[in-house]
């Protein structure tokens, strides 16, 4: 199939408060989005001469000829929404969100992709609910042809675009907009982002340890159901940089900003933190810490406790107590713990390297639950990743992840790993059984929703696994280069949705050796035998020595649920002309 590029308007909308709506009524919800998207959202993108591409979860995408009529097609949605939701009950109102871009994107059969589409979803996360954002393309396009409102938001940096984009909030009629009101930010419950915490140490490889404390707090918040914590990859888009607070709270749509500072010095560490209105860059609350290393979770503690206090009527009050995370005996633990996460998020150090610090997180305190679990990651990933012995890598894997979950089986992200070494392991029901646990105790950690993903995809569910993996993309959208990316290629492999599996390849940098071998079975699938062949030969140059393709497919494999989900991989692979 022949990719082609073309000028098109793109609209991406999502429905705001879904997962609320969803829970309160499936059924219903279900439901009612059908008959909006029969009765209302087809027409009226029929009417302006638009196509729908596909459906995303809860959202849509939408492609145009024309700037003028994807923009009329929006405000049009937007009133027909509004008036359907005049019959029904504030807490069953469908709203929408929408974002528009011009630019350039690739097709490749009914599906469209690049730079194109990622800004038009950029900006509807952007939206108010019920609005409309677009870029400047689209307010040039737009000009004498079209009689709108459009609030200047200014040049803002979007994630994973490279340069500013400038963003207009529009609506229909004439004369000026009015500002937009941050207090009502674009969720639909209270709202928070945590900075990155400086690190005030003096010493870069002291960075670590200010990553680290910062995903925990973020881990810890994103615990309480009725609050929105901004994701990590957001967040850490301001790291290094000194931003105004209410230009990120504008950006990214919250009500509170967190912030700080960490000094680490031997064996003790001094932070601070600050609570911060986004809307008027008030300060609510500050406090230092001066404390033993031993003592930082009970600072992580304070700081959740303070917040949940601060933040009215949002936060089950004895969820605070229940939430806490076992710390470790000996605090060398936490900080080996810290390193490995930080060698293993940023792969410039590797799987090898955090293996060896887990390793020394678990002989400093045998009882460390998350040490454990981390390290049962690293040696299920380093048969696929490092070429492992496969029989000890994975019984070890087994073993670590059992310890893990008997220590603290409370713990969200100690089941989500359990789970990722289950699944690799191919033990596929106790995989099973921890990411649905994790995913209960908290609902929203996108890397426990793509676990649960990954899980379903080799149980013989990828079309339910496509689900998981679309909320944990509207909660933290992927990245190049994201590990998450490699869970959602296999599902779409299992779907024989191939083209989406060389689309997401084409958006890494740097591909590990395992990834060319799918990669490969992908294009083969898909009659590209002389792309299939150039990818297997790739896998070749860049594989470890211990790595044998025979050899991991094998264990990849074992992996599946179902008879046909096998066959179905082995074809790909022997059709690419790997020998096993």
């Amino acid at each position: 199939m022949t990719a082609t590029r073309r000028l098109a308007a793109i609209a991406v909308a999502d429905v705001v408060g879904y997962s609320r709506l969803m829970e309160a009524d499936e059924v219903g919800t279900l439901a009612a989005l059908k008959q909006r998207r029969t009765e209302i959202l087809e027409p009226t993108v029929r009417a302006h001469g638009g196509r729908i591409v596909k459906l995303m979860g809860d959202g849509v995408l939408l492609e145009f000829a024309s700037a003028v009529n994807a923009v009329k097609s929006a405000l049009e949605l937007q009133t027909k929404f509004a008036e359907a939701n005049e019959v029904l009950s504030d807490n069953r109102h469908i709203v929408l969100r929408i974002g528009i871009n011009l630019g350039d994107v690739i097709g490749e059969g009914s599906d469209i992709y690049g730079d194109g589409v990622n800004i038009a979803a950029r900006l509807e996360a952007l939206a108010e609910p019920g609005g409309t954002c677009i870029s400047g393309q689209v307010l040039e396009a737009l000009q004498g042809k079209l009689a709108f409102k459009a609030n200047d938001l200014g040049d803002i940096q979007l994630k994973n675009i490279t340069r500013p984009v400038r963003v207009f909030r529009v609506a229909s009629g004439g004369g000026p907009a009015s500002v937009p009101d941050s207090s009502s930010a674009a969720h639909d419950k209270s709202s928070i982002a945590v900075l990155p915490f400086v690190n005030m140490s003096g010493d870069p490889e002291q960075e670590y340890f200010a990553d680290g404390l910062t995903e925990d707090i973020i881990t810890a918040l994103s615990r309480f159901k009725n609050l929105f914590v901004m994701s990590r990859n957001s967040s850490f888009h301001y790291k290094g940089k000194s931003p105004k607070i209410t230009d990120v709270g504008r950006e990214l749509g919250v009500h509170y900003i967190l912030e700080g500072s960490v000094r680490k010095a031997g064996n003790r560490v001094r932070v601070t933190a600050q609570l911060i209105e986004a809307k008027a860059g008030g300060h609510v609350w500050a406090e230092r810490y001066d404390r033993d290393l031993a003592d930082v979770f009970a600072v992580q503690d304070e700081v959740v406790h303070t917040i949940a206090g601060i933040i009215p009527g949002q936060i089950d009050r004895t969820a605070v107590e229940r939430n806490k995370r076992k710390p470790p005996v000996n605090p060398t633990a936490y900080d080996c713990e810290l390193r490995g996460r930080w060698a293993l998020a940023h792969w410039n150090e590797g799987l090898t390297v955090a293996h060896e610090w887990f390793e020394r997180a678990v002989a400093a305190d045998p009882g460390y639950a998350v040490a454990h679990a981390c390290l049962a990651n690293t040696y299920a990933y380093g048969l696929f990743v490092l070429g492992l012995p496969p029989d000890s890598a994975l019984t070890l894997a087994r073993e670590h992840a059992q310890r893990a979950t008997l220590l603290d089986p409370e713990n969200p992200q100690v089941n989500a790993y359990a789970a990722w070494a289950y699944h690799l392991s191919g033990d596929r029901q106790s995989a099973l059984t921890h990411a649905e646990r994790a995913v209960s105790l908290n609902p929203n950690d996108a890397k426990i929703l793509d676990t649960l993903g990954a899980v379903l995809s080799y149980s013989g569910e990828p079309e339910r696994a496509l689900e998981w993996f679309a909320r944990s993309e509207k909660l933290d959208p992927y990245a190049p280069d994201d590990q998450r990316l490699d869970a959602l290629c296999d599902c779409y492999y299992l779907l024989h949705r191939y083209e989406k599996v060389i689309e997401i390849h084409r958006s890494y940098q740097q591909v590990p050796a395992f990834l060319y071998l799918i990669l490969a079975a992908a294009y083969a699938q898909s009659g590209k035998l002389d792309e299939a062949k150039a990818s297997v030969l790739k896998y070749q140059d860049n594989r470890p020595a211990e790595h044998d393709a025979a050899t991991m497919i094998k264990y990849q494999v074992r992996m599946c649920a179902r008879l046909e989900d096998r066959d179905h991989w082995l074809e790909g692979y022997r059709k690419a002309g790997i020998d096993i």
